[in-house]
């Protein structure tokens, strides 16, 4: 398959275009072990893109387009592409969902992150901890951009992520919200100090402006530490407050 075919160019698009994305509910998938852990998880693989010599991943029941020689290098968004990439539809997750979760349910929310990898080491963290999903902003980096989802390393299809909300909704579905601040906010709690073992949300922010002290929550957390740096980077920060999180459910009496 040559590099103008039709379906190399809507790949193409799909590796490097948000809002084709958004429009078609579909992403990129890049590399066996991540195609692999997808099919595990239940998501349907729409098609396989494989390059000239490699294989495709079997129980995906996909079509598969064999790539003629040099167009992978031309389509994935990497240096050195994998050898076989997939299109995957996405989830049809409906933000009224977390409103019937029970109250020991907790989650993070990532409001405006810039950086792909960040948020894919977010997901990693969360997943890992146990969250019952991830809610991104509007404004945060694209989830399913190939970047992140390969941040993510396959994180991104074991826990549900919600797009496009607000957090007076995630408010209004009865959630308490924690922010993270590396500044001096008033009444901040030290993280290991405050209640978080009930139905509470994460909420994290941008890299270089982190969450406007105006933000509407029900309280702080800090993470105290002694070294010179102001701040830790958020993706270590969000890990050992998701951590905690579970530390503090796994306590809390049935």
């Amino acid at each position: 398959m040559a590099f103008t075919s039709n379906r190399v160019q809507r790949l193409r698009r799909l590796c490097s275009d948000k809002a084709e994305r958004a429009q078609e509910k579909a992403f990129v998938i890049e590399g066996a072990t991540l195609i692999d852990e997808a099919i595990r998880a239940g998501w349907q693989i729409e098609s396989q893109f494989v390059s000239p010599g490699a294989s495709p991943c079997s129980g995906a029941g996909s079509a598969v387009n064999d790539l003629a020689v040099g167009v992978m290098q031309r389509v994935a968004s990497t240096a050195t592409p994998q050898p076989v990439i997939a299109i995957a539809h996405k989830r049809d997750l409906q933000v009224s969902e977390l409103g019937a979760v029970g109250d020991s349910a907790w989650i993070v929310v990532v409001d405006k992150i810039s950086d792909p990898g960040n948020l894919g080491t977010i997901l990693r963290s969360a997943e890992a901890a146990g969250a019952h999903a991830v809610v991104v902003t509007t404004g945060t980096v694209d989830a399913f951009s190939p970047k992140v989802v390969r941040a993510s390393a396959g994180a991104i299809f074991n826990i549900p992520v919600y797009e496009a909300v607000t957090l007076q909704e995630v408010s209004e579905f009865g959630f308490a919200l924690w922010g993270s601040s590396s500044h001096d906010v008033q009444n901040a709690v030290e993280f290991t100090k405050a209640k978080l073992s009930g139905k509470v949300a994460i909420v994290v922010g941008n890299e270089a402006h982190g969450l406007p002290l105006n933000t509407k929550l029900d309280g702080w957390l800090t993470i105290p530490h002694a070294g010179r740096g102001e701040s830790l980077n958020v993706a270590m920060a969000t890990t050992l407050l998701c951590f905690e999180v579970k530390r503090q459910h796994a306590n809390q009496p049935d």
